[in-house]
């Protein structure tokens, strides 16, 4: 994988592969310290109130679950069992 800005990132759609959902995109990233790796990304939680408000709830997707970054989606492996939303 060729590196990557956050905000190259930022705006790719993030696709789950086992059902097509779309979990919007990334908001934050998990890093580890020592060795500058990312370790998760984080995507706000689902929309509320029409759409116009999001809930404190979001995301966490570990690093180990993304399959392709392409040029405009991130596919990603998540279980309906993992999801909270």
């Amino acid at each position: 994988m060729p590196n990557q800005t956050f905000s190259e990132l930022r705006h790719k759609e993030i696709i789950n592969i086992c059902d097509g959902a779309c979990f919007g995109r990334i908001s934050d990233l998990e890093i580890d310290t020592c060795t500058g790796m990312i370790c998760s990304i984080i995507v706000p939680g689902p929309a509320r109130l029409l759409g116009l408000l999001r809930g404190s709830e979001e995301l966490v997707i570990p690093f180990c679950k993304i399959h392709k970054i392409g040029d405009d989606v991130i596919l990603v492996d998540i279980n309906n069992a993992a999801r909270s939303d």
